[in-house]
């Protein structure tokens, strides 16, 4: 993807205020392939109002918890079946992240209601750290 765009090319400097970024970080984008800005006479990276938007739809896809080679993979698909397929996999990788954050959550949950001097000890803790133990709520006892 080349720099275009009505205004004035960026240096990486500029870029990476803008965004909240370390130099590096762009540099890195670049050597991974999900950035392409232009090159001036004297080879500095230029960044038009395509990179601007590049650099804005990475960070917003990081932010959804995608990885950069997922993002990659993205932005390279031509066919929206394609797109829709790894935005698929994303999506059933999240539920299973979710699930595993509200399991976290309800354990914790269970520690700070339990009145056990020692928490291993209690049984409904106990119950929830099993393997197959997944039990709904958690009460002192």
């Amino acid at each position: 993807m080349k720099s275009s765009g009505a205004m004035a090319a960026m240096a990486i400097g500029e870029v990476a205020r803008r965004f909240g970024l370390a130099t590096h970080v762009l540099r890195h984008w670049e050597t991974v392939g999900l950035l392409c800005p232009a090159r001036d006479s004297a080879g500095r990276r230029r960044y038009g109002e395509a990179d601007l938007v590049r650099v804005a739809v990475i960070l917003r896809a990081k932010e959804a918890g995608l990885g950069l080679d997922t993002i990659r993979a993205l932005t390279a698909a031509t066919e929206p079946a394609d797109r829709r397929d790894i935005l698929r996999r994303e999506a059933e990788a999240l539920r299973s992240r979710i699930a595993a954050a509200r399991d976290s959550l309800a354990l914790v949950e269970c520690a700070l209601g339990c009145e056990h001097d020692d928490l291993t000890r209690c049984p409904h803790y106990r119950r929830r750290v099993a393997p197959e133990g997944r039990e709904e709520g958690c009460g002192a006892g």
